[in-house]
């Protein structure tokens, strides 16, 4: 009976099952892309950092440092910093990152040039290596030269790929890489550089997590640190593991609109077989017969959706490298495993049987005398059956959101948001219909008024569309005001008054000859401050590394290990102002230091207003107290610090300056550049509008990832509003046939739908994008700290394809009654 009646009904049952396909192919995908990604971490563990294990310093290693690393027999090292670099073929300049790489470093994975000698010779040869992307974009070749401060060296071949290059670092700075006798060369280190020392080792057969668990105590408390290749892998896979939450977030929408599908398909489908089932239980047919022949029906739609679903998603999975390619460090190997298949074929089943299961207990519950009633009132449903259904259903939403994400309260937050949706998307609809019923114009023409009625008469579909329409609109427009927020908080403001290029570790001595060079350019300069390093000595009369070794205590570990950039003023910038305490503007000769701190500062190190810190400025200890806690806009184009100190107590103190202007064009940008890099090879010059460029480029490219995974969810919920409308079309079929039966033309028949159409498709989309305003501001508000300037995109874009959309399919169903006789339509469908 189950194949027989289903035969008859197969297209209906098709979009049934075409709304899980999509869902099933976007989780099986990116399950199988996940694990992929898993075993690629592991297996190349080694490759992404290049040896077993580095230990680094950001200061040249002290005795205690330097005697672990001779013990354990390093196998290279090197330093590397930021810096500008100059080309004097064509007098090009540049930010890049110097490596001077001392022994033949990579030790797993290949240094890759060209040509692909130079990653062998050009230690011996004394020769640089440049980051390919950068030759191509200043038009250097392989034997010109590059100046590195005060030094200038041949270029011996081009760097494709290197293990422990990140493709975003090296697009803001890309990488030079030189043998390690040059770097004192070149004088570029100087006070307040910012370098990093490290030490590469070999050591395959070593257990690695135990040296971790006995050195990291112990170079943690001497300002080094110590990476596994495996403690590299757990961090990657960590990182990657937030986007594959991601990714499995996106497709849990697509399946959660496919089961709005299911259900809503399902409900139509057998609201019109009750007759149908009356009369097989007429003819002796139980209970549980004629729940099974229809229930048998679903469940092998979902195993067939699952099927093709699976099928879809393991082609799917070979896109997913292309398109993530950005943000992989290394390259993923795509293999096929059996869990994510299996978990395919039984969602498809599952989620079917699960989500048709409350409009198939009307099978259960019809009475046989049904066959004699003309009536639309549902058979009366058992309390407890519906109660067990939603509870299954909730269950199955709370596990499936407790998988993605592996924390209860991130689940539970998921699942109540989805239902507070859910909710006001039903309750949009329920209003909607209770104000039509209130205030019907009655004085309207028949078109208009039999068009409105058809939104609230039995068998409306006015619920079901405004769930498919809202939902498909609401993550469309949600997608759009996030995007256009998170490129807000890239934009720059080209105003003379805003710094685009700032200039670091500029020496006293040099501080007026780069004021009057900037001046050269028509350029003023906006900021010349002063900067200190410093570190933690004790806080609140605790030595830090009593802190360090207390495992009670509360305090971050990095306030410990870091060495603080703090500068000294009089008086607060823009981006901050004190929310505790109060601003001291200069300490006279023997009064004590009272400094102010950020508040994320006082967070971390769990400190307040009149708290002491003692402060090790390059030897030196200096005690202070807190006297102000400070809020900081960090976001803010300026140069914000976590402590400030006030005037009269750092001016004799070592120190380098930070220097900020404006230039106006690309021009006077390159022109300042060349300048600086010709006088002053050792200041660092950051050109905030290429940075901001790349940051944008990045932004966008997440963006289109994100855009391309809501895809999946954004055509199921089309696949879902198509199958919601087809579905109906039989009934609106024959009352349509009816309509021509007493009379009514093809055009008024063609209008009654247009515009009942034309409501839903309105009301649905607008509820969404209304609704996606809301949660993009709350976005904005609690996760970017971003103001939110909403676009008119979605208002004239989105609202008026959507709603074409519907119109256009609304308009499909009733083809045939205008193209057919009416006997011969209700002969199909009776």
């Amino acid at each position: 009976m189950a194949w027989r009646d289903g035969r008859a009904s197969i297209s209906r049952l098709l979009l049934f099952m075409a709304s899980i396909i999509l869902g099933i192919a976007a989780v099986v995908s990116i399950q199988l892309f996940s694990e992929n990604v898993q075993q690629n971490i592991a297996r190349q563990s080694k490759v992404l950092i290049g040896a077993d294990f580095i230990i680094d310093s950001r200061q040249p290693p002290n005795d205690r440092v330097q005697a672990i690393i001779d013990s354990l027999g390093a196998d290279a090292n090197e330093v590397n910093f930021p810096s500008m670099a100059a080309f004097p073929k064509n007098g090009a300049a540049k930010l890049v990152q110097v490596r001077g790489m001392k022994g033949n470093f990579p030790f797993y994975g290949t240094l890759e040039t060209e040509p692909a000698v130079a990653a062998a010779e050009y230690q011996q040869k004394g020769g640089a290596l440049v980051d390919a992307t950068l030759m191509l974009q200043y038009d250097i070749k392989p034997g010109d030269s590059i100046k590195l401060g005060v030094i200038t060296l041949p270029i011996t071949g081009a760097i494709h790929s290197m293990p422990g290059r990140s493709g975003i670092s090296t697009a803001v700075a890309p990488t030079v890489l030189i043998p390690f006798r040059f770097i004192e060369q070149t004088e570029l280190l100087q006070l307040g550089s910012r370098k990093e020392y490290q030490y590469f080792f070999v050591a395959p057969e070593m257990d690695l997590d135990q040296l971790e668990e006995t050195l990291d105590p112990v170079l943690d408390a001497e300002n080094a640190d110590l990476d596994t290749h495996t403690s590299t892998s757990r961090q990657i896979g960590r990182s990657y593991g937030n986007l594959g939450k991601f990714l499995n977030l996106a497709a849990f929408i697509a399946l959660l609109l496919g089961c709005i599908g299911i259900a809503s398909s399902v409900h139509i489908y057998i609201k019109e077989k009750l007759t149908d089932v009356a009369i097989l239980k007429c003819l002796g047919a139980s209970r549980k017969q004629t729940f099974f022949i229809f229930l048998i029906q679903i469940a092998a739609m979902g195993l067939i959706g699952g099927v093709v679903g699976t099928v879809l998603g393991v082609g799917l999975q070979q896109a997913l490298p292309f398109l993530l390619e950005e943000f992989l460090p290394f390259d993923v190997q795509m293999s096929i495993s059996l869990p994510p298949i299996f978990m395919g074929l039984l969602l498809g089943v599952f989620m079917s049987v699960l989500f048709a299961l409350l409009p198939l207990l009307g099978t259960w519950y019809i009475s046989p005398l049904e066959v004699l009633r003309v009536s639309e009132e549902q058979p009366v449903q058992s309390k407890k059956a519906r109660v067990f259904t939603f509870g299954a259903i909730l269950l199955f939403i709370l596990l499936f959101s407790l998988w993605i994400f592996k924390d209860w309260l991130f689940a539970l937050v998921f699942v109540v948001g989805i239902f507070v949706t859910f909710a006001i998307l039903a309750g949009i609809s329920a209003l909607f219909i209770r104000a039509i019923k209130s205030y019907f114009p009655t004085a309207w023409g028949f078109t208009a008024r039999t068009s409105l009625l058809n939104l609230f008469r039995p068998n409306n579909q006015t619920t079901v569309l405004i769930f498919a329409i809202g939902l498909g609109t609401f993550l469309i427009s949600t997608l759009y005001f996030t995007k256009d927020i998170l490129l807000a908080k890239t934009a720059l403001d080209n105003g003379p008054d805003n710094a685009n290029i700032i200039l670091i570790d500029v020496q006293p001595e040099q501080r007026e000859d780069v004021v009057a060079s900037i001046k050269l350019t028509d350029s003023e300069v906006i900021d010349n401050l002063s900067i200190v390093t410093m570190r933690m000595h004790s806080i609140k009369g605790k030595l830090v590394n009593e802190i360090r070794k207390d495992t009670s205590s509360t305090i971050n570990e990095w306030v410990l290990n870091h060495e603080f950039r703090t500068t000294f003023r009089d008086s607060l910038i823009a981006s901050e102002s004190v929310i505790e305490g109060s601003w001291v503007e200069e300490v006279k000769p023997g009064e004590g230091v009272t400094i102010s701190i950020s508040e994320s500062l006082a967070e971390d190190a769990k400190i307040g207003v009149g708290d002491p810190i003692v402060f090790n400025v390059q030897g030196v200890l200096m005690p202070t107290t807190v006297g102000s806690i400070r809020k900081v806009d960090w976001t803010r184009l300026q140069l914000n610090f976590m402590i400030v100190f006030p005037k009269g107590v750092l001016e004799q103190a070592p120190q380098f300056h930070v220097l900020t202007t404006h230039v106006s064009d690309n021009a006077r940008s390159a022109a300042l550049q060349r300048e600086l890099v010709h006088k002053f090879p050792n200041v660092t010059v950051f050109d905030l509008r290429q940075i901001y460029t790349v940051i944008k480029d990045i932004l966008e490219k997440i963006s289109w990832v994100i855009n391309f995974m809501a895809f999946f969810s954004i055509l199921t919920g089309l696949i879902v509003l198509i199958g919601s409308v087809r579905t109906s079309k039989y009934q609106r079929i024959k009352e349509s046939v009816l309509l021509r039966t007493l009379g009514a033309r093809s055009k008024q028949i063609l209008r009654i739908t247009a515009l009942e159409y034309l409501f839903l498709g309105i009301l649905g989309s607008l509820a969404g994008i209304l609704l996606s305003l809301i949660s993009s501001q709350l976005l904005a508000t609690l996760l970017f700290e971003e103001s939110f300037v909403p676009s008119g995109i979605p208002f004239l874009l989105f609202l008026p394809g959507i709603v074409m959309l519907v119109l256009a399919i609304g308009l499909s169903n009733i083809k045939s009654v205008l193209q057919s006789p009416p006997l011969e339509i209700l002969r199909k469908v009776g």
